[in-house]
């Protein structure tokens, strides 16, 4: 196939390519904070033998976890001002669906942080007269944390991609603004390519980091 590349509507459009870029960070970084954040709660809950607790946890956990992403975004964008009094934008709409979605996983990383601390470590902190949450504050978590960093990250790298997923409702992150750009300069090979590139530099380190810090934790341990 005798296919001339042309990158000139790359360059031409670089400004709106950042922007979208920017968008695409906010979006992912704002998703990833408030995930993680709750999932720390969520997974608490999951862990608790209260079962007032951790059965709608455990619900709340498997309806996200085994939907799609993209069905998630699509279903508070669409269907959910259908039965709420108010409307909401695409930013909110793919803020949700990406968040939901990030405090299940998160929730079952802390899970099975906490399920890795020796059972010792609680009773310690209950002979000492700790309730359960300064137990988990205090004792726990400072120990669980260090184990679950890498999967974190790991999530961090994974959502930030389905960040891409925001562009189906119209939101303006790279993916958007790069479908915009390529149907008017009916470039999306280059367009496309670019957007590919543009994702591959800033996660690839990131990736790079995960298995080195993994990497250095197999050394001390």
């Amino acid at each position: 196939m005798d296919y001339r590349w042309d990158f000139s509507a790359v360059l031409v459009n670089r400004a709106l390519l950042l922007e979208g870029l920017q968008n695409t960070l906010i979006l992912g970084t704002t998703c990833l904070a408030l995930g993680l954040f709750f999932g720390l709660f969520v997974g608490a809950a999951r862990y608790s033998a209260n079962r007032w607790l951790h059965d709608p946890a455990s619900v709340f956990v498997e309806v996200f976890r085994n939907t799609p992403v993209l069905v998630q975004i699509m279903w508070f964008f669409f269907a959910f001002p259908i039965i709420a009094p108010f409307q909401i934008n695409a930013f909110t709409a793919a803020t949700l669906g990406l968040t939901l979605n990030t405090v299940a996983f998160s929730s079952e990383i802390y899970r099975a942080g906490l399920q890795s601390i020796a059972r010792g470590q609680w009773e310690a902190g209950k002979a000492l007269g700790m309730t359960y949450w300064q137990q988990m504050r205090r004792v726990i978590l400072p120990q669980a944390i260090r184990r679950m960093l890498p999967a974190f990250m790991n999530r961090a790298v994974e959502l930030f991609k389905m960040t891409s997923l925001a562009s189906v409702i119209a939101y303006g992150e790279l993916m958007h603004k790069a479908k915009v750009i390529s149907t008017i300069a009916f470039n999306p090979i280059e367009m496309y390519t670019a957007v590919a590139l543009i994702f591959f530099a800033i996660l690839f380190p990131a990736t790079v980091l995960v298995r080195r810090f993994e990497t250095s934790r197999n050394v001390r341990s």
